[in-house]
């Protein structure tokens, strides 16, 4: 199809099509996010018991620099590496993690007050992305101008999702598993939405993806609290370990792919 001396053809994204292999490998990050930031600064730097020893402050700088690492060396890349992006995901999610602590307890922000402020820098992050160029479809992610919007909006959904996932379990009394059911749910109906609605496909993905991300703090939870706050009593660092080989496997074993979308070339 010509246009105006222009021809249309597909121009390969820096981040994977959107199938269920990109939710499986989400939903593992985002757990990993949660027990590895909480290893760090739990575990060995006991900012729980000590929330204004500087604890959380501290795993965050170690953390957002990783990030900043992992997010360079993706916009540095020609094409789209699932090793790199994948890092960049956990780093995000990590990073998300022990800023949400940050501010719920250090700062003393509170699960609730925490949750609102981070709901509207996604929402307004997404509104100056869309603003600026004209769609916050990920399939148009590929250049480096793009990939900024992206990754701001997604290290501020990842942070949104663990104070979520924390307000959920602690707050309303639902506990951990009754937080993972919740957001299972809800990522049920959009599921349905997505198959029998005619509601934005780009919409739709926003929200999947920032459900997916307290769901991956709440299971993380989940698996590293004492039993009888409603989890699992695994060591932080194993259940990190574990997780991790299970997002090596998945990248090994799952075929992905770089994400299309139409541009225009010369004719």
């Amino acid at each position: 199809m010509k246009q105006h001396g222009t021809s249309l053809r597909q121009i390969a994204s820096k981040v994977p099509e959107v199938t269920l292999a990109f939710w499986i490998m989400k939903i593992l990050a985002t757990t990993l996010g949660e027990t590895g930031g909480d290893s760090v600064t739990m575990t060995w730097l006991h900012a729980d018991a000590h929330p204004h020893n500087g604890g959380y402050l501290l795993g965050t700088g170690i953390f957002a620099v990783m990030f900043v690492a992992a997010v360079i060396a993706q916009i540095l890349v020609k094409k789209f590496n699932p090793w790199i992006y994948w890092l960049a995901i956990v780093a995000s999610t990590t990073v998300g993690t022990v800023m949400a602590d940050f501010f719920d307890r250090s700062l003393g922000i509170g699960y609730t007050g925490g949750s609102s402020i981070l709901l509207a820098c996604v929402l307004g992050s997404l509104a100056i992305w869309y603003f600026t160029l004209g769609s916050i479809n990920v399939q148009t992610v590929a250049t480096p101008k793009v990939e900024i919007f992206y990754w701001v909006t997604i290290t501020f959904s990842q942070t949104l999702g663990t104070a979520l996932g924390d307000w959920t379990a602690d707050s309303t009394g639902l506990g951990y598993d009754g937080g993972a059911l919740v957001f299972c749910a809800g990522l049920v109906v959009l599921a349905a939405l997505y198959y029998w609605s005619g509601i934005s496909r780009v919409f739709l993905f926003w929200a999947a993806f920032i459900l997916t991300r307290p769901l991956g703090a709440t299971v993380g939870d989940f698996l590293d609290k004492p039993i009888r706050d409603g989890g699992l009593a695994f060591s932080r660092p194993v259940a990190s370990a574990i997780i991790a080989a299970f997002i090596v496997g998945c990248i090994l074993l799952l075929p992905q792919r770089a994400g299309e979308h139409p541009g225009e070339a010369a004719a």
